[in-house]
């Protein structure tokens, strides 16, 4: 009796260990006034959009997410309402959300530190080419010729264009075999008015892992990029 007493025991206890899930440990801090007391929201592509998996409400500053850990390691987008503030990697480790006006950022893993080393490197490029404006407003104060002016900020911008598109390009090949691939993919489509299929993506998807090309977002997106395609040549 004793032996049937203690077997069910551990059949017990193995059975809470099997239900019981690991929660997430993301803390976060905020020194934005404007935040204080908002409610901000973790999402993860699912069943074709952006599903909330987890909400935490920020208190003096701080906030944190407790809700259950996916179960691999994927990239979640941080909201406040319907706008996205940042993405988030979250692959089991502790991590720390830093949300101020100047710079917003996730450490606490290597994944999400070889995440924001990219997004430091392409908010770069964008500033570069978020000014040319206004330095072709000066080149006119100054005199020069506009047609001059043209063709010279044409070829800066171009050339911009190219390293950013390069860069994006390399980081997701070689992040082929981890969840940045698909997450920075979804990142720079989802700025595009509509799935279309162009040389850079056509380079990524021919280059892609099962991993990748399997990815949910990345199946949606090649499905409806192909049908749009379709139908402008038709």
């Amino acid at each position: 009796m004793r032996n049937i007493t203690y077997i069910l025991t551990i059949v017990a206890a193995l059975a809470l260990s099997c239900c019981q899930t690991t929660k997430m440990s993301v803390q976060g801090t905020s020194t934005i006034p404007e935040l204080e007391g908002k409610t901000l929201y973790l999402r993860v592509y699912t069943d074709g959009d952006l599903q909330v998996i987890d909400s935490a409400r920020i208190q003096h500053g701080k906030f944190m997410f407790q809700g259950a850990e996916p179960d691999s390691a994927v990239m979640a987008c941080l909201f406040l309402g319907e706008e996205s503030l940042m993405p988030v990697v979250l692959d089991g480790s502790p991590l720390e959300i830093r949300l101020d006006q100047a710079d917003r950022k996730v450490t606490g893993s290597e994944l999400n530190d070889s995440l924001f080393a990219f997004i430091a490197r392409k908010t770069a490029l964008d500033v570069q080419l978020a000014e040319l404006p206004g330095r072709e407003s000066r080149m006119i104060l100054d005199g020069m010729d506009h047609r001059e002016i043209v063709r010279l900020l044409s070829d800066e911008a171009a050339i911009l264009n190219s390293q950013e598109d390069a860069l994006v390009s390399k980081f997701i090949k070689d992040n082929m075999h981890n969840c940045l691939a698909p997450g920075v993919f979804m990142i720079v489509t989802s700025n595009f008015p509509y799935p279309v299929m162009n040389p850079s993506i056509e380079e990524i998807i021919a280059l892609g892992s099962p991993q990748f090309l399997n990815n949910a977002y990345v199946k949606d997106y090649i499905r409806m990029a192909k049908e749009n395609m379709e139908k402008i040549r038709e």
